[in-house]
């Protein structure tokens, strides 16, 4: 399977990847929450494309994995206890990360945090963070077992889970 950056053009075929990940991944409604429209948007996936922070993890033409990685950390990142205390643009952040239930149990939410690492370390960033739902275990497994820590939780409001806990982690780089 290849990794590669997605552009703008492939917006329709990112919007239903996202579509599908929503509507048949097990237990979204549990631990992940979220409702295409609402978490992801289109507007969202559009400047993702236009920044070129949108990755793709294909099989033939198939896309299996994907995942924004924005080279900077947003306000919302800023008074945590991070192990380093970095400015917005030495930090990259993941952010919509999502296996296709298709290819669940494959290994490939491990590999796209560990590729968030390689992309990162290359464009001289000094470390990965990223933030799940308090309770979904099953990412912060495979953020864990890629070597992130947590550094602290939040309570934030977003569209698609109303107020809710967020865990903050962070892989140094």
């Amino acid at each position: 399977m290849e990794l590669r950056c997605a552009g703008p053009e492939e917006f329709d075929r990112v919007a239903a990847f996202y579509r599908r990940v929503c509507a048949d991944t097990p237990d979204m409604a549990r631990y992940g929450r979220w409702i295409y429209g609402k978490h992801p948007t289109d507007a969202m996936l559009k400047d993702y494309l236009k920044q070129g922070a949108l990755y793709l993890l294909e099989e033939g033409d198939r896309i299996a994995a994907a995942m924004a990685l924005t080279p900077f950390q947003g306000e919302s990142y800023r008074d945590l206890a991070w192990s380093q205390n970095l400015a917005d643009d030495e930090a990259a952040v993941v952010h919509i990360l999502c296996v296709s239930p298709a290819y669940r149990g494959r290994g490939l939410g491990r590999r796209m945090a560990e590729e968030s690492l390689a992309l990162a370390r290359a464009a001289g960033k000094q470390a990965v963070r990223l933030d799940a739902l308090a309770d979904n275990p099953p990412a912060h497994r495979v953020y864990l077992d890629c070597g992130f820590r947590p550094v602290g939780k939040k309570h934030l409001y977003f569209s698609n889970t109303g107020w809710a806990d967020f865990v903050f982690f962070e892989h140094p780089l």
